[in-house]
């Protein structure tokens, strides 16, 4: 439960966040107009038909030798500086386009402007935002929900005596391109994006027990002296994610059916169904890692308290930052939907940072780095059909910029398939990008094991992406060996031939590739292509001149380098390249420390997967500590500064890491539980290979781990309960194993 003690008045950093993956709400609980800011994600400027055109990225006019060019002079010169290249193969960016808030729901109140007893608060277990307070001897409430199942956000008002229920509700947008109309009960706004002639509707229908419902000519509905009055909104647009022209239906049709549905229902019966929905994932996971209870804490007072100690408060806010997350995801990334983006689902915006858009050099591949592990596996649906979406667009760039074959993007994305370039400098280069989507589908394999899934979804994406890179790396004429060029480790240094980031993260892909492929029984012939290009590949691996892992070919190195992106230990994580106790691990590890642990809130997250792979849970808790301190908000949400969700995600992705990790085919239990936290208990993670994982532990070592298995196949449990500390048992699809 977060809870607060005074309405929000600000939207970033207070207003509590609800969500059903397509439509998402601020809810601010202010007493005299209760201000309900909503989004629907596909509601977006840019793309085709874009006032300023658009052209996926790709280069305007032909470049022929542009990519060959280059490469040519990095053989020669070896490094060029980011600007040089910028120039040569970028380009402003035209038509790319924002994400947009839809606009706020007013709900103004005749109620008494006093509120003793106040209480905001978002229950995670039930999905469900509440306003309550006390006004001249009346107890006020307020409900709200986004519903997934039914497709629509929902809101009650209710007093404890009857007739005392009265507002006007209203629509306002920082846009004009809108028209709203009220009758029946019913709020309709219809508009058309001006910059793209993007078709958006939403509506709002009012029911009440009790009392009397007006229709205004200004667009309002008004409740007087009702005992309850609920709502349902339901919003879309006629956005499709079809290439080349990204449009379907207009969207009057689908928002009618849903408000029609949902209308039908009673209130209490929405809420059931979206509870049972919630709690269907939500409740899947629990931890105890010896948290006090806080209900009489308000969560801003929790967090500013908070010293990153042992104190079981201090617990309580680490255990509440982890569900924290998992709430999150579920809120911003169901099927039916766009992938969660740099905000998640919630933007009161039309200019919002980074257009909220999928950058794809990190965050969005941090958006789901807990899904698996954290059993949400149903959540990357949006982020698979995303992946999917962006190849047709991505084999046009791969043969108007490298004249090859495949498909690729670069730094970052948008719902219209950009998968071109722009000109910033120091982030507009990044093809690696598309293999290193790809291993978010892989890991759902090697969490799930479904072939039929790796056959249909995976594999061919997988695939694709190794022939691309099979076309376009190159030979490095000092070694021989197979390089990606140019390279640039994200986001600072200059270009250069084999950047380690760019080598990593080709064998994660080539070795993902091969795998799948002799599970599918694919081509030799194919699979004898990957296998020798993996043989000849840089493996991105070198320790350098002062024991730490280089971030470039050469040593370039610079150990008072505290730049946010640790890129080069991609092999660490994500990636499984690096494996605990090796050479590379310990050189890694000198590269961490000299980063330090500063860093935005995004960087802070991924350094607590990094040390948690590493098998020190002391130093992974301590960036969660430094992350809670500095880089988040009073509502919980991450700030990079300003506020990007991929923080709280990577986060919660983090505390699974110290307590579960299975990159290298065995279930090891406990391999960064960190001293803070001695006593304690899980239930509900997940291993690759095809378990869920419960685990007791007392004096900082495990007393009791339980493992369902959901596969029929060997699994090799590590955990100082069995003897010679590790052992394989023939699992058997749901049965359940057991150690003490």
């Amino acid at each position: 439960m977060l809870w607060y003690a005074a309405p929000a008045t600000d939207w970033e950093r207070e207003a509590l966040p609800i969500g059903n993956g397509a439509l998402g709400a601020m809810v601010f609980g202010t007493v005299a107009s209760e201000r309900l800011q909503f989004n629907e994600k596909t509601l977006w400027t840019g793309g085709p038909g874009s006032a300023q055109g658009y052209d996926h990225g790709d280069w305007r006019t032909p470049r022929p030798g542009a990519v060959q060019a280059v490469q040519d002079d990095l053989d020669q010169v070896r490094r060029l500086a980011p600007e040089v290249v910028a120039d040569r193969l970028g380009q402003p960016r035209v038509g790319f386009g924002a994400y947009q808030t839809f606009g706020d729901l007013r709900l103004d109140l005749a109620d008494p402007p006093t509120a003793d007893g106040y209480r905001r608060a978002l229950d995670l277990d039930d999905a469900v935002a509440t306003v309550a307070y006390t006004g001249q001897g009346v107890r006020r409430h307020r409900e709200f929900f986004a519903s997934y199942p039914d497709g629509v956000i929902v809101g009650r008002l209710v007093a404890d005596r009857p007739g005392l229920v009265s507002c006007t509700l209203r629509y306002s947008s920082p846009r004009t391109d809108f028209t709203a109309v009220a009758a029946g009960g019913r709020l309709t706004v219809r508009g058309t994006l001006a910059d793209n002639g993007l078709r958006f509707e939403a509506q709002v229908q009012v029911r009440t027990t009790g009392g009397t419902v007006t229709c205004g000519a200004d667009g309002t509905i008004t409740v007087t002296a009702a005992d309850s009055a609920w709502f349902v909104l339901a919003a879309g647009t006629d956005y499709a994610d079809s290439h080349p022209d990204y449009r379907g239906a207009d969207p009057h049709a689908a928002v009618t059916a849903a408000v029609d549905r949902a209308s039908r229902h009673t209130y209490e019966g929405l809420k059931a169904r979206h509870i049972a929905d919630h709690r269907a994932l939500f409740g899947r996971v629990a931890l105890d890692i010896g948290q006090s209870s806080t209900a009489d804490v308000p969560t801003d007072r929790l967090l500013a308290s908070y010293t990153g100690g042992t104190s079981p408060a201090d617990r309580a806010l680490e255990a509440l930052f982890f569900q924290y997350g998992r709430y999150l995801l579920i809120a911003s990334s169901r099927p039916g939907s766009l992938p969660a983006n740099l905000q998640g689902v919630w933007n009161q915006s039309t200019t919002p940072p980074w257009s909220a858009d999928y950058h794809v050099n990190i965050n969005l591949q941090m958006d789901y780095w807990l899904a698996e592990a954290a059993h949400l596996p149903e959540t990357t649906a949006p982020h698979h059909r995303f992946v999917q979406a962006l190849r047709a667009p991505g084999r046009h760039t791969a043969r108007e910029m490298f004249g090859s074959a495949g498909w690729v993007v670069h730094n970052e994305t948008n719902p219209y398939g950009f998968t071109g370039v722009h000109d910033w400098a120091t982030s507009f280069w990044f093809p690696e990008a598309a293999a290193w989507l790809t291993q978010q589908l892989y890991e759902h394999y090697r969490f799930g094991g479904s072939t039929d899934y790796l056959r249909g979804t995976a594999y061919p994406v997988m695939k694709e992406a190794t022939e691309f890179w099979l076309a376009n790396l190159r030979t490095d004429p000092r070694d021989g060996r197979l390089v990606v060029t140019p390279s640039y480790s994200p986001e600072h240094g200059d270009f250069t031939a084999g950047a380690a980031m760019s080598q990593q993260i080709v064998h994660d892909l080539f070795t993902n590739t091969l795998e799948a492929a002799g599970v599918l029984g694919d081509s030799p012939a194919f699979r004898r292509r990957v296998e020798q290009a993996l043989a000849d590949l840089d493996p991105g691996l070198r320790v350098g001149s002062w024991g730490q892992l280089q971030e470039w070919k050469e040593d370039l190195d610079d150990p008072a380098d505290d730049h946010r992106h640790v890129s080069h230990l991609f092999a660490l994580h994500p990636g499984r390249q690096i494996g605990p106790g090796s050479a590379w691990a310990e050189a890694a590890e000198v590269s961490l420390t000299a980063r330090g642990d500063g860093g935005t809130g995004w960087s802070k997250a991924w350094k607590i997967n990094f040390w948690a792979r590493l098998r020190d849970g002391d130093h992974a808790h301590r960036m969660l500590c430094e992350q809670l301190k500095s880089s988040t908000l009073p509502n919980l949400w991450d700030t990079h500064p300003p506020f990007q969700i991929d923080g709280n995600f990577g986060a919660s992705a983090g505390v699974v890491e110290m307590l579960l990790q299975s990159q290298h085919g065995v279930v090891e239990i406990l391999p960064a539980l960190p001293a803070a936290w001695p006593d304690g208990s899980v239930r509900g993670l997940r291993a690759r290979g095809g378990a869920v994982v419960d685990i007791d532990w007392a004096d900082g070592k495990a007393t009791y781990v339980g493992l369902t298995a959901t596969r029929t196949r060997a699994l090799t449990l590590r955990s100082g309960l069995v003897e010679r500390g590790e052992i394989t048992v023939e699992a058997v699809a749901g049965r359940r194993y057991a150690w003490r």
